[in-house]
């Protein structure tokens, strides 16, 4: 229960943080741009269950396999899409470290 409720308050904060760091200016829009981006969790509702606290999303939900995960970081790298491609990015790093904390955890 403490990895999920860290690991939700982490989809707000790293933002956030990326945000002020890398967008100072202006970076409240970019805040939230890229908290928006957590929509890419839409994907879980695909799952049974949607949601399992002791299941990794990376490599099983369609938007957070490799494959999607290298187009979603060409986002990144363009002008115009660059907030949403950078709050995908936090994003999938989040999860990515998700599933480390539970393989260290012992799933939870």
């Amino acid at each position: 229960m403490l990895r999920t409720a860290v690991h939700m308050a982490l989809h707000v904060l790293a933002p956030a943080a990326v945000a002020r760091l890398a967008f100072p200016d202006r970076w409240k829009r970019a805040w939230v741009v890229m908290v928006a981006t957590m929509a890419v969790d839409l994907d879980h509702l695909l799952a049974n269950p949607v949601f399992d606290p002791n299941r990794c999303s990376i490599g099983f939900h369609s938007l957070h396999t490799w494959p999607a995960m290298a187009a979603l970081l060409l986002l990144a790298v363009l002008p115009k899409t660059r907030l949403v491609g950078l709050g995908l990015a936090v994003h999938m790093l989040l999860d990515g470290l998700d599933c480390l904390w539970m393989g260290w955890a012992g799933g939870g």
